[in-house]
């Protein structure tokens, strides 16, 4: 099951969205793994249907997942997604990058910012010692956790973090 923050100031589609697309990603929910209808979904989350169908809409126009008239929703290939999505990554990241450089930032501290990021990466993005808990940097270049142990997010398929 997906949970949701009801504190979070996103709308709740979005946050949807963005779990959808990890439990795509992070491969829980597989190539062709038919999702839970709108019906379902909003059953089991007790939202309106419109809010998971407006989730499901996005997803399908960035190409992760596509719909079958009278069968459902599916997870789609990622290979044309994950290439369209880095580029969107690449130009948030350049807006970024220039509006810190604007703000008087230090470029040699954002590139160590980047290299801790990666060496996150190349350990999963999970924090040692915990592997339920993703890391993340704070201001002082520490490593420290982005949610509570022992808390993911739930798919029938299994947990994620």
């Amino acid at each position: 099951m997906i949970s949701l923050n009801y504190r979070d100031p996103r709308p709740i589609y979005e946050q949807l969205e963005e779990k959808l697309r990890r439990l795509i990603l992070s491969g829980a929910i597989g190539e062709g793994e038919r999702l839970p209808s709108v019906r379902e979904l909003a059953s089991q989350l007790a939202i309106n249907p419109n809010t998971i169908q407006r989730a499901y809409r996005e997803l399908e126009q960035a190409g992760f997942i596509y719909s079958v008239p009278g069968k459902g929703s599916f997870a789609g290939k990622l290979s044309g997604v994950d290439e369209s999505r880095r580029r969107e990554l690449r130009e948030k990241l350049r807006s970024v990058w220039t509006e810190l450089l604007q703000l008087g930032e230090d470029p040699e501290t954002l590139l160590n910012l980047l290299r801790a990021g990666n060496d996150d990466a190349a350990n999963g993005g999970r924090c040692p010692g915990n592997p339920q808990r993703r890391a993340s940097r704070d201001d002082g270049g520490k490593a420290v956790s982005s949610a509570p142990a022992g808390q993911g997010d739930h798919y029938e398929g299994g947990t994620t973090p």
